[in-house]
């Protein structure tokens, strides 16, 4: 495990660092499902091959790994110069943020946002208790100081996963400004979080941004969600005075029209 840093000249309690973790690719198995509210679902997955996991980002992306056609297990990947690649098809896969994981227990928890049909959600609506997966990953982490004074957190369905555990990891001396848009208002949930929370459901997140003012003090800015939202918001927020982009994080995690989209949106 490595890890370097991108702001040498701040404190050390403030500095954004990059960590890298070894890859690894596991076969685990469905243990439980719970439907959190009508467009989430909640899976457990677990094994023995789950020990030495790894995931030091609140928005770390592991790939999601179904069985191919005939198989009961999927093929996993394995590191080609330098490359994850496949044996034989390649299966579909998708990127999630992992919730939360007991290592004591060997559990991996993984939410599925249900907007959009596709393999994958099907599957986590309806596999029977047993069923192998795989999983690769997460092969790094952005690790943001809790020590930060302010944090925004803006996203939609897709970031729900990375905002819950922000918020569960952020004491007591931070302050969180939270804003989600979800299609539906059943989605909303109750959000807990030892900082001092402002949280509001939304339902234009570059709207919401708009209304926002950079607070006094270190802080850092972060949005996920739908590639043309997540563009037009960035623009809104480098548009503000006093805003590092150093200090902040916007990434697309799906993309109307395309399959198994994610980016880092980093240029102006």
């Amino acid at each position: 495990m490595t890890t370097t840093s991108s702001e040498t000249h701040l404190p050390e309690t403030l500095r954004v660092e990059r960590q890298r973790h070894p890859f690894a690719a596991r076969h685990l198995q469905l243990l439980a499902r719970e439907i959190v509210s009508p467009g989430f679902v909640r899976v457990t997955l677990g094994g023995p091959q789950l020990a030495g996991f790894v995931s030091t980002g609140f928005d770390d992306h592991l790939k999601f790994i179904l069985p191919q056609d005939g198989l009961e297990r999927p093929n996993l990947p394995a590191i080609v110069d330098g490359r994850p690649s496949f044996e034989g098809a390649r299966p579909t896969t998708r990127d999630y943020t992992p919730v939360s994981w007991n290592a004591q227990r060997n559990e991996l928890v993984l939410e599925f946002a249900l907007h959009n049909t596709g393999p994958a959600a099907d599957w986590a609506v309806n596999a029977p208790l047993g069923q192998w997966v795989g999983v690769a990953g997460p092969r790094g982490s952005l690790l943001v100081p809790k020590e930060f004074a302010w944090h925004w957190l803006l996203g939609d369905e897709s970031a729900l996963p990375a905002i819950e555990r922000r918020l569960a990891e952020l004491p007591a001396t931070a302050r969180a400004t939270v804003r989600i848009c979800v299609a539906d208002a059943r989605d909303q949930r109750p959000l807990a979080s030892a900082a001092r929370l402002d949280l509001q459901w939304v339902d234009s997140l570059t709207a919401a941004a708009e209304q926002l003012a950079l607070p006094a003090g270190d802080g850092f800015i972060w949005a996920a969600g739908e590639h043309n939202d997540m563009a037009a918001l960035r623009r809104i927020v480098l548009a503000k005075p006093g805003v590092d982009a150093k200090r902040m994080r916007i990434a697309a995690y799906w993309k109307r029209g395309e399959i198994a989209h994610h980016a880092e949106l980093n240029e102006g």
